[in-house]
């Protein structure tokens, strides 16, 4: 079954705000496959670029990460865990092909890789229309709401 989210119901699974929620949506969930797409649309109004190459604004990619991070979140609870919380564990083999700049689309594509009750894996991607702008392996914990 193939499912999409809007923001409303990304904060209903996401614990993060402003300025830190780095997915504006969710354009499909494929459970079986173990797949999704989402989206963050970069604007000039994002904070980090008033100090991130200024006059040059390039999204930094340590947040284009944490924007991948937080779509396999959204996965790992549809996936059914949905008492825990994802907490970034390690990222493997990140790349950065291209300079992410205000007006892009951002889609960011993730796929599970494992995950168990104590830990998941995902492989990410995230694309400005047809080029790669990065990829990694991200390695999360899960840790209980309660636990937090």
């Amino acid at each position: 079954m193939k499912e999409s989210l809007d923001i409303k119901k990304i904060m209903e699974v996401l614990p993060h705000r402003y300025p830190f929620l780095l997915v504006d949506r969710i354009r499909e969930i494929d459970i079986e496959a173990g797949t999704i797409v989402g989206e963050k649309c970069v604007s000039m109004n994002e904070l980090f670029f008033q100090g991130h190459f200024p006059g040059n604004p390039v999204m930094p990619g340590v947040l284009i990460i944490e924007a991948l991070a937080q779509t396999g979140g959204v996965l790992i609870h549809h996936k059914g865990y949905t008492e825990h919380l994802a907490l970034l564990l390690n990222i493997n083999n990140a790349k950065f092909r291209k300079p992410v700049v205000p007006g892009d689309l951002l889609t960011l594509h993730a796929k599970e890789v494992h995950f168990s009750a104590r830990a998941g894996k995902i492989e990410a991607k995230a694309m400005v229309g047809d080029q790669v702008a990065a990829q990694a392996e991200i390695g999360f914990a899960l840790i209980k709401k309660e636990q937090a």
